[in-house]
Order: C-alpha cells, then structure tokens, then sequence
C-alpha cells in the first residue's frame, strides 16, 4: 500500500486511513476501523452544496450577514452619501478579521432557511440530519471518554 505524509491510500476507491490513533489527533473525527471513503464523503459534501435550494437558502443567508454591507458600500459609493460608505466599510473590515464567525452564522442561517422555505426536501434534509445526529454521537462519546479519563 502506498504511503504519502501520513497518509495510507488503500484500493481503488480512494480510501485513506489516517496515522491518528482513535481519538488523538486534529481528524480523528474521521477516523474509523476500515478508514474514510473519500470519494463517497466528497460526492456527498458536494452534493449537498452544490444542491440548488440549498445554493438559493445560503444566497439569501449571505444577503443577511454580509451582501448589505456591500450593496450599501456602492450605493454610497454611487450617490456619495458618506455615512453609508462608512458603515458599510466598517462592517466590511469587521469581516476580514481572522476570527469572525460570520461564515458559520452564514451557514446556520442557510440551514435554517432550507428547513423553512424547504420542509418537503427530504434528500437534503436527510443529509443535514445524518450530519446532526452523527455530530451529536461524537460529542456524547467525547464526552463519556472524559468523564471516563476523569473516574480513574
């Protein structure tokens, strides 16, 4: 099997087993006993993204937290209002910050937006509770190994 930086790449479907023991490591969220399918979890990622209500709920998400601030940057740029390119510029630099969480506010609002306007979606739905109920998983066995660790 061919061995690259850490990386054990296995059979013709593309799936690496990661050097992380379970639980150490910055991945070992995608850990498991036969290794991560890459092309399944890409296919999957993209499908989801790429899906066209999805694209129209994060479109309109992103409008919420960050298109305003450039709409009125070039409106006050057009009518030289000051204030508006003020405000808007501020906000604008506000996000350029490295620790601005806008992108996940972005993304939850998205999410909220497609169960809302599309509550009759179930394939995408379904990935987003696949992607809940798998995320909760791993909290509550993080959790139950640190109170395990502790008890000892």
């Amino acid at each position: 099997m061919p061995y690259f930086g850490g990386l054990q790449l296995c059979g013709k479907y593309g799936i690496i087993k990661l050097p992380f023991p379970k639980g150490r490591g910055r991945m070992s969220f995608m850990h498991s006993k036969e290794g991560v399918n890459v092309k399944q979890w890409m296919k999957k990622a993209i499908g989801f993204l790429l899906n066209p209500k999805f694209l129209l709920c994060f479109g309109i998400g992103w409008l919420i937290t960050n298109g305003w601030s450039y709409i009125l940057f070039a409106l006050g740029t057009l009518f030289r209002i000051p204030w508006m390119t003020a405000v808007s510029g501020a906000y604008m630099a506000l996000l350029w910050f490295p620790f601005t969480p806008e992108k996940l506010i972005t993304l939850m609002i998205a999410m909220a937006l497609l169960r809302w306007l599309f509550p009759r979606d179930e394939k995408t739905l379904g990935v987003l509770r696949e992607m809940y109920a798998r995320t909760k998983a791993q909290i509550r066995s993080r959790r139950e190994k640190r109170r395990a660790g502790k008890s000892k």
